[in-house]
């Protein structure tokens, strides 16, 4: 049994040529065929054609494709219907779903993380909308039914989405439709099916061995006194079509059991070796971090508590966590030239932590005439400069301390440092606010990304500068 779902979506954008017809009755034949295979069908269509198909009466319905698309495992919203075949009810409310389904993969990873085994059948509108477009990219098979040339010039579009995205259009299979038998044409090609394939293959498109006829007998299985939908395998022993959906029941069977890995498997695994990526990152940065605050030389492992602050140099050389109280103190004596023994210092510290513990601070010092100056900014979360100020680093160059900057120096010595104690040329350090009771959440592979963005953006700025 397959451990994730094998899927198979219908689709045309062009309406009429039985997209509907032929994705339910399909899963009522192959549950008929293989009853130990779970069979589940949705649609992303509004006119619940599925829902009278299955429905059982008196079910209570506990969820649809919307509460699927919105987050909620699929599994846990399949409804088990008419014909032992499992479907997910349908819903009118899909135009809010749109915002959320913006990339391509959207719909895999939900069948991927879905908990369905079997095979999955979406029955799609007749557009190529996002959602429609998220099941083809998520399919195993697609069938693209055709019933007239009109219905066939619309294939181009799905064939263009996969040549758009590089993929094998191996999966893409049209289905003469609807087809009139008692339509002969004069010449090479004596029919509709025949006229429809040789122009298929002209175009590069696979057709399936098999057609669908046209016939009253199941024309009515959808239209009839008692309101019901009746399948074909049921309903309409003895004619042409029931032994046509035999023939494509048994090709998707054939097509499921050769295949050993399918999409939603392949996209499960990627995810897995991403995320192991992402942890093996994680720990690299972990791993990188400097085991002591670089301003107050703690152990960081002897005094965990309190660290507000993660500091980073531009060529990300160095990287670890700062006390708060220690930053904002070296803050409030390289800015205003404030200890704890000044006057009113209480005060300007409170007004220095609380605009660092809001804002990004960039310290960028440089050598000028052999004596070292240090350009002070701060930042808001996007990269915006909200702060400047310039200062001169008295008796830096010479390894003097005022008792002023001890701390600063001390930190830019740790992190900028370079051959014969020359600050490394061009490099400046970055210190984020962090939340002090998850500090090392800024390294996850996420919050890290949008931190580097903000020094992208504060590279722009130092290099024109």
């Amino acid at each position: 049994m397959q451990q994730y779902p094998y899927v198979i979506t219908i689709s045309s954008e062009k309406g009429g040529v039985g997209k509907t017809t032929l994705a339910s009755n399909l899963a009522v034949y192959l549950k008929a065929m293989r009853d130990d295979l779970p069979v589940t069908i949705l649609s992303f269509d509004n006119h619940f054609t599925i829902d009278r198909m299955f429905e059982l009466k008196g079910q209570k319905l506990h969820g649809t494709v919307h509460e699927m698309l919105q987050g909620v495992q699929a599994r846990e919203l399949v409804h088990t219907g008419q014909y032992c075949i499992g479907y997910i009810p349908s819903s009118t409310e899909l135009s809010d779903i749109h915002e959320r389904f913006k990339g391509p993969m959207t719909l895999t990873r939900i069948l991927a993380e879905s908990g369905l085994t079997g095979i999955v059948i979406i029955d799609t509108r007749p557009d190529l909308n996002i959602l429609t477009q998220n099941a083809l990219y998520a399919a195993d098979q697609v069938l693209i039914p055709v019933k007239d040339m009109p219905s066939l010039e619309n294939c181009k579009n799905i064939f263009a989405l996969f040549d758009q995205r590089g993929m094998d259009k191996k999966s893409l299979a049209l289905i003469p439709c609807l087809i009139d038998e008692r339509i002969k044409f004069e010449g090479v090609f004596k029919d509709q099916k025949s006229l429809l394939r040789a122009f298929a293959a002209n175009r590069g498109y696979r057709c399936m061995d098999t057609f669908i006829s046209k016939s009253p007998k199941v024309e009515s299985l959808n239209t009839n006194p008692d309101g019901k939908i009746y399948p074909i395998l049921t309903h309409a022993r003895g004619t042409d079509v029931h032994g046509q959906y035999s023939e494509i029941a048994r090709d998707v069977l054939e097509k499921l059991d050769a295949t050993p890995e399918t999409r939603a498997f392949l996209y499960a695994r990627w995810l897995a070796e991403k995320e192991d990526k992402k942890k093996e990152a994680y720990l690299a940065r972990l791993e990188g971090l400097a085991e002591r605050c670089l301003i107050c030389g703690a152990l960081l492992t002897e005094r965990p508590d309190g660290r507000g602050f993660y500091y980073e140099t531009s060529d990300r050389a160095r990287r670890g966590f700062l006390h708060t109280d220690c930053f904002a103190d070296m803050l409030c004596a390289t800015l205003y030239g404030m200890t704890s023994n000044s006057q009113a210092f209480g005060t300007a510290r409170m007004v220095v932590a609380e605009k660092a513990a809001k804002l990004v601070s960039l310290l960028l010092p440089s050598r000028v005439n052999g004596s070292y100056h240090m350009d002070f900014r701060q930042f808001d979360g996007l990269g915006e400069q909200l702060f400047r100020k310039e200062l001169v680093l008295a008796g830096f160059a010479e390894g003097e301390f005022d008792a002023v900057n001890d701390r600063l120096y001390l930190l830019l010595n740790e992190t900028l440092s370079g051959y014969e104690g020359k600050l490394r040329e061009g490099a400046w350090l970055v210190v984020h606010p962090v939340d002090a009771r998850h500090p090392e959440a800024v390294l996850s592979d996420e919050r890290y990304r949008a931190l580097h963005q903000v020094h992208a953006r504060i590279g722009e700025m130092v290099s024109t500068a």
